[in-house]
């Protein structure tokens, strides 16, 4: 029997609307597809589609809503105006409820309708079974000013992330430096008066210290790694995840390469070469156990097709379905089934209970 999957970190519908990927094709559909294109780096090499979920059995994940906002001084990708990018978010909302719309997910906001997909998931033998989501936003800059939080949340949007790659509106994020201004200041509090969940994946270290000393809401890091293996500002150093776990957070296991090896060049690095394996995801899954001295506080997050494939992913991993080789690779190091059914989902599913009963 395979384990049950909660995949706390999936860009949906980044695929669907800039990729132009449809998640209903089987993976080698969208493979052949893509044949010949060269305007990503990842084109023909994907591994996340609605089938691939199912054959994984990966029945529930957080889906993310993701556009980010640059200044004009600011080299990295995205869109010119906050309006901009908080549209493109909308677009991307409204591909969620279309998929709804035709049976291929559901979205979860409550503790009831979790229970209810979870029952329905387990009872069900329907090839085509609806996948259960939450709705994430992965870096706030979209977010044009802080009512704009009330409609996202009116709309389904449970969690946040403040900050993403470089500065951000609200916060630092990953490659950057700075602190929680006034604006982030306001966001948290909000963010807390709401009981979203705050995601501090991808804040610098100052952001991230200075967002713990003034938010006392639920917090869980979607999709990070230790430090310890790959030694750079995206990933928790041991001191951040100690903090993590005082606060009851689950922190969920990445799959990008560059993330799991050290020393990887982003383009020339080939996941053989580096000997990069799900071997590596269970040494960053049991360092978070080791450190918590329990299995509490770990789960999966994957982030595949996060703007990478196979080309950057584990050389043991062709789709998301191969998720399933991991359980086998815990209890090798001796892990018990508690201790995988709680990595796998239970300590997400827990965390939800606790935030939302």
């Amino acid at each position: 029997m395979s384990e049950f999957i909660f995949d706390a970190h999936l860009d949906l519908s980044m695929n669907a609307l800039e990729w132009n990927r449809d998640l209903r094709w089987p993976i080698d559909e969208i493979r052949r597809s893509e044949q010949g294109m060269t305007d990503k780096p990842d084109r023909g090499n994907n591994t996340v589609s609605f089938d691939a979920m199912r054959k994984g059995n990966i029945g529930f994940c957080v889906a993310t809503q993701i556009a980010r906002y640059v200044k004009k001084e600011n080299p990295l990708p995205g869109w010119n105006s906050p309006q901009q990018a908080w549209a493109q978010t909308q677009g991307q909302l409204a591909w969620y409820k279309a998929m709804e719309d035709v049976g291929e997910l559901t979205q979860i906001t409550n503790w009831e309708e979790l229970n209810n997909h979870l029952e329905y998931w387990n009872s069900t033998n329907d090839k085509e079974k609806t996948i259960g989501y939450i709705l994430s936003l992965e870096g706030a800059d979209s977010i044009v000013s802080i009512d704009y939080i009330e409609k996202s949340y009116e709309a389904g949007l449970r969690a946040i992330g403040p900050a993403h790659y470089g500065p951000g509106t609200y916060a630092f994020g990953t490659d950057s430096s700075g602190g929680i201004g006034k604006k982030g200041k306001d966001l948290l509090k909000e963010i807390e008066r709401l009981n979203l969940i705050l995601d501090a994946t991808h804040l610098c270290d100052q952001s991230f210290w200075e967002t713990m000393d003034i938010y006392s809401g639920p917090v869980w890091a979607s999709h990070n790694n230790c430090r310890a293996f790959v030694d750079h500002n995206r990933q928790f150093s041991d001191e951040q995840i100690k903090e993590l776990v005082g606060r009851g957070a689950v922190i969920g296991v990445v799959l990008d390469s560059w993330m799991m090896v050290p020393n990887w060049v982003r383009g020339q690095s080939t996941p053989k070469g580096m000997n990069c394996s799900l071997q590596q995801m269970a040494d960053n899954i049991d360092h978070i156990c080791q450190i918590a001295g329990n299995t509490d506080h770990v789960g999966i997050g994957t982030d595949l097709d996060g703007g990478f494939g196979t080309e950057q992913c584990p050389m043991d991993l062709d789709t998301i379905a191969d998720l399933q080789k991991v359980p086998t690779l815990l209890k090798d190091r001796g892990y018990e089934k508690k201790d995988i059914e709680k990595i796998f989902h239970l300590n997400f599913l827990n965390f939800l209970k606790k935030t939302w009963k």
